[in-house]
């Protein structure tokens, strides 16, 4: 923590009061709330189970992430480090989020434990009211921005793991499965908006590349509806498709997104469409040079 946080706003100190009062009084601080722990400690476990936190947590996990989040908390104030926190609170956040804490829950426990501590100081400097308020003086803005730490860094973990997340659904929803040697099929169920029609080019593109095919058959008879950003974006996706060597032939069209690329002018000529996936798969491995043929029906059937 820098300087001018520890000893918080000028306005806010009171008379006399300088930076070097915060250097003084804060190892006495330390040892105090060290001295403490067991008892400071199992004091803020009980706020944390009267206000409802961490229930997704065990007792035997909540214990030793509590412990382990009170010895950092003082290491913190006693150190001034700023990035040995953001490193901490982000593999706190890296243990905790799979469990299910919510981001509520982290600023809630991390304000309860400011409390509690602060509730521990007065206790011990009511009687001197002058070294009182030098004291929390000294406290508050450490702990202030210890909490903003936490919780920032918890916040930017928590959208890392639901943007991994977000991209783990779309590849999954998105898949580019290789049938026989130069032919890939992308199925397509859902629905296809502009930011998915983004990230399937991307996976059919490199898809092309890894399996040097020659033939791509997307299917779309999954997806209900498309729109114009997303019809112009297939168009590009098959232009690039060619430029990469492949030919792209789209099955399952159904008549409501037939009228929808006819009304909105979509140059058709750029699509080789077939009406179902089987009749795709056919026309790609004539492309590919294979010879189809139909089983012959059996006799008196």
């Amino acid at each position: 923590m820098g300087s001018d946080d520890n000893a918080g706003s000028a306005q806010d100190r009171p008379p006399g009061w300088s930076h070097r009062d915060g250097e003084q009084l804060l190892p006495q601080l330390v040892a105090h709330l060290r001295e403490h722990r067991t008892k400071l400690r199992q004091e803020w476990a009980g706020r944390i189970q009267e206000a409802h936190l961490l229930e997704a947590m065990t007792p035997k996990e909540m214990a030793a992430e509590t412990t382990s989040v009170y010895d950092n908390y003082v290491g913190v104030l006693e150190t001034g480090s700023v990035e040995a926190l953001q490193h901490y609170a982000r593999d706190l956040s890296e243990r905790i989020i799979p469990r299910g804490v919510e981001t509520h829950e982290v600023v809630g426990i991390v304000l309860l434990l400011r409390d509690v501590l602060a509730r521990s100081l007065f206790e011990k400097y009511q009687r001197d009211f002058a070294l009182l308020n030098r004291v929390l003086d000294a406290y508050e803005p450490a702990a202030n921005r210890i909490a903003n730490t936490v919780a920032v860094s918890f916040v930017e973990e928590r959208e890392r793991v639901i943007r991994q997340q977000q991209e783990a659904i779309r590849e999954l929803s998105t898949p580019v499965l290789p049938v026989r040697e130069r032919l890939l099929i992308l199925p397509i169920i859902g629905i296809l908006d502009s930011e998915r029609a983004r990230q399937l080019t991307e996976q059919l593109l490199a898809g092309i590349r890894t399996h040097r095919a020659k033939v791509v058959v997307i299917d779309i008879t999954g997806a209900p509806e498309v729109d114009e950003a997303v019809a112009n974006h297939l168009v590009k996706t098959v232009d690039a498709s060619r430029l990469m060597g492949a030919s792209v032939i789209i099955t399952g069209l159904s008549p409501k997104i037939a009228q929808t690329l006819v009304t909105i002018g979509v140059d058709l000529s750029k699509m080789n469409t077939i009406g179902d996936l089987q009749g795709g798969l056919e026309e790609a491995e004539r492309l590919l040079g294979f010879t189809v043929t139909r089983d012959q029906e059996a006799p008196g059937s």
